[in-house]
């Protein structure tokens, strides 16, 4: 029986928060993995992840198809998790999710490579979101260079180093009062660590080619109930001050030039007007987590797990009175 380390994965966007993730799915299963970044010299951390010679790390720039061609040579299996939420100069979401995802996908393709595009439960050409409308030409343009390509939809993402619960937790500790955007919007937030197996059981070959699954977590929440279960981990106890939508994208047009956590774009608070639940024809299709036999874990089991440095008294939570 043939070795997975005889099968070369070549992984875009491998050193970021699902990238990481992945890698390290990949090495547990001994595949050998060419993580194609646009800073090499930043992802030796990528190294431990597997065996002394297992992870290898190449420059490439999806803006620029010959690194990517060159990226992709001799590969078996090609997998693009490479997204942005906001822009920034190049940087653009047409630049990355559109036209970036068709330059891999012709790569891919051009050297016989079995490819595995990850884009998000709302991609949409009609959506008044551009994040959505070029996450959906990403796929289109994915589906006709390589029909057979497996599709992922993953929902919010969350674990450790994420730029979602850990947001939240920040600015619960830092101010005592919290806006809150899209109260009743629904979400069905996924741990990364299970659209990581998900992605390595594609690698496996247990999932449909030419398919597009939806991965979402165990619950379907509100805004409001996630960004509860947040604070209430981190043992903040901020008021939330619901904001309508029309005064977000107010204050957004300011906050898209603010640093870190209060950064917040016009574009997202648009995303978050619609909700981003898997679909019941995913569900019909078995084209889900449980499709792939994996039971998803909850954002109330994995999230105390890494919140816990945002509370006052560090691992401890403090006693109610």
């Amino acid at each position: 029986m043939a070795s997975n380390l005889e099968t070369l994965v070549t992984v875009f966007g491998g050193s970021g928060f699902l990238g990481r993730n992945v890698v390290r799915a990949l090495c547990r299963r001994d595949y050998r993995i060419r993580v194609a970044v646009r800073r090499p010299e930043l992802a030796g951390y990528l190294q431990p992840s597997g065996k002394v010679g297992q992870v290898h790390t190449i420059q490439a720039n999806l803006r620029y198809p010959a690194s990517v061609e060159a990226a992709v040579r001799d590969s078996d299996v090609v997998i693009n998790l490479v997204g942005i939420l906001t822009e920034g100069g190049g940087q653009t979401f047409d630049a990355v999710q559109a036209k970036g995802a068709e330059t891999v996908a012709k790569a891919a393709a051009a050297v016989g490579a079995r490819l595995i595009h990850v884009s998000a439960i709302g991609a949409d050409t009609e959506s008044p979101s551009h994040y959505a409308r070029a996450k959906a030409a990403g796929e289109a343009a994915v589906m006709a260079a390589v029909p057979s390509a497996t599709i992922f939809r993953p929902s919010v993402m969350f674990g450790p180093e994420d730029q979602f619960t850990n947001r939240f937790a920040a600015l619960a500790r830092l101010s005592p009062v919290l806006p809150l955007i899209g109260g009743e919007t629904k979400m069905q937030p996924v741990y990364v660590g299970d659209v990581a197996t998900g992605i390595a059981d594609a690698v496996d070959g247990k999932a449909k080619a030419g398919a597009t699954y939806e991965l979402g977590g165990p619950e379907v929440l509100t805004m409001r109930e996630i960004i509860k279960t947040i604070v209430e981990i981190a043992d903040r106890k901020p008021t939330l001050v619901p904001l309508s939508f029309g005064l977000a994208r107010l204050k957004a047009a300011f906050l898209q030039f603010a640093p870190g956590a209060l950064k917040l774009t016009p574009d997202q608070v648009t995303l978050l007007e619609r909700d981003n639940v898997v679909s019941d024809a995913a569900k019909a299709a078995g084209l889900t987590l449980e499709g792939l036999g994996i039971a998803a874990d909850s954002l109330e089991t994995i999230a105390p797990q890494y919140l816990w440095r945002f509370r006052a008294a560090g691992q401890f939570q403090r006693k109610s009175a």
